[in-house]
């Protein structure tokens, strides 16, 4: 909503090329993060006063590690502002991506640090833990992320990367042992396989990940794909219509299941630096039907 007020200070078929590109830096932004970038860039040449616009770009920037631009966009957003101290685990790592671990630690310690809620200071701390670690402090790396949070019963959003990140503290800190135990935990909460905990946790153990395809039958049960189709079936399937090749969907897994995802639909290709004047990238449903008359 804030977003839209602020786009809304533009002359029209500006605020629409500018929501474009920032709609697609969103889009790209854990996948191809240099193109998402390139369109945050974009809508930062063609509205570089609206704080919403800066503070894209440097969240942008902080995703393809362009470290300096990152905090200097955030920065600005502020200054506009439309940053705030949500983004100061995001500076703080910044400055240590840039190999400045003492400012980083005068962000982490910054008045603004206090009014935090608790998924943004957990993530601070997490910053902080790594500087830590950066300046050979391991033990104060582990001590950092030693948190009530930690000790929590209940799941809660920043669980995997706390558990994950307090896990990793203790290997670089030589306990072996106790990491292998919250990477287990890391593993089990991580649902949706966003972090590599199962295959730490199996290094640490001695142990090897078997990947294994299971198709459901018709009845539901799961059994495995059959080597080889029987000569009546195959000769029925040589030629299907298009859909009828379409694998099927990946059977669903357990919190502490490995299986294969279906992969995310293609996002379209980022134009050149000259994507403000090639608005067939774009889809725009909305404008469409705003132009569409109304019917009687």
């Amino acid at each position: 909503m804030e977003a839209r007020e602020e786009l809304r200070t533009l002359p029209k078929d500006l605020a629409v090329k500018v929501a474009r590109h920032l709609v697609m830096a969103g889009r790209l932004a854990e996948d191809e993060p240099e193109q998402a970038y390139r369109h945050a860039k974009a809508a930062r040449r063609l509205a570089s006063r609206v704080g919403i616009v800066r503070e894209a770009a440097g969240i942008a920037a902080y995703h393809a590690e362009e470290w300096a631009e990152a905090l200097a966009e955030l920065r600005a957003a502020r200054r506009l502002g439309a940053g705030d101290s949500s983004y100061l685990a995001v500076m703080a790592d910044c400055e240590r991506g840039l190999g400045r671990p003492e400012r980083a630690l005068d962000v982490i310690k910054s008045p603004e640090a206090e009014k935090l809620d608790p998924a943004e200071r957990v993530e601070l701390r997490i910053v902080e833990s790594g500087v830590r670690r950066d300046m050979g402090q391991h033990d104060a790396a582990v001590v950092t992320l030693q948190i009530p949070e930690l000790r929590d019963r209940r799941l809660r959003p920043w669980s995997v990367r706390l558990f994950y990140a307090y896990a990793d503290a203790l290997v670089e800190a030589g306990r072996e042992e106790e990491a292998s135990d919250w990477f287990a935990r890391a593993a089990a909460a991580d649902r949706d396989g966003d972090t590599d905990a199962a295959e730490r946790y199996a290094e640490l153990e001695g142990l090897e990940i078997l990947d294994t395809e299971e198709e459901e039958d018709a009845g539901g049960a799961l059994t495995e794909a059959p080597a080889e189709a029987p000569v009546e079936e195959a000769a029925e399937a040589e030629e299907p219509e298009p859909a009828e090749l379409e694998e099927p969907e990946p059977v669903e897994a357990s919190a502490t299941d490995i299986a294969f995802r279906a992969a995310e639909p293609e996002a379209p290709d980022a134009p050149d630096e000259g994507a403000p004047e090639a608005p067939a990238v774009f889809l725009e449903p909305k404008q469409v039907d705003e132009e569409r008359p109304q019917a009687d």
